[in-house]
């Protein structure tokens, strides 16, 4: 499994990388994509919603099931990335490249709260 070392990881399977313009990019890891199996249909939120840090932001359904992504931190969404509900069997080509939206975090700190990749790594048993 693909663990990357330059992003941040949430409990819930969403892998996070700050932008140089201090925005958030976030998406579903390869453990959670592994996990869904094929995806079918990605709904993704709109651009000003303020979310909360853990509130459903997106959801993801696959052939299997239909699962929430969670908002990693505090912010407001800035921009979606429509290819992927588009074509949202990209995620299953490569989950990293197919990132769902992105946010500018309330709390600029907060980013760096979340898990690194050893930590991500621990925490699904690779």
């Amino acid at each position: 499994m693909n663990i990357p070392t330059d992003l941040k990881y949430t409990e819930s399977h969403e892998w996070v990388r700050r932008e140089a313009d201090g925005t958030l990019t976030v998406g579903i890891t390869d453990f959670a994509q592994d996990a869904l199996g094929d995806i079918v249909f990605v709904e993704l939120p709109q651009v000003g919603k303020a979310l909360t840090a853990g509130q459903d932001a997106a959801v993801v359904e696959s052939v299997k099931a239909a699962s929430d992504i969670y908002a990693p931190v505090a912010g407001t969404v800035t921009e979606v990335n429509q290819a992927t509900a588009d074509a949202p069997d990209s995620i299953n080509t490569d989950a990293f490249a197919a990132w769902l939206f992105k946010l500018k975090p309330t709390d600029a700190g907060a980013y760096d709260a979340l898990m690194d990749a050893d930590a991500y790594g621990k925490s699904t048993g690779n």
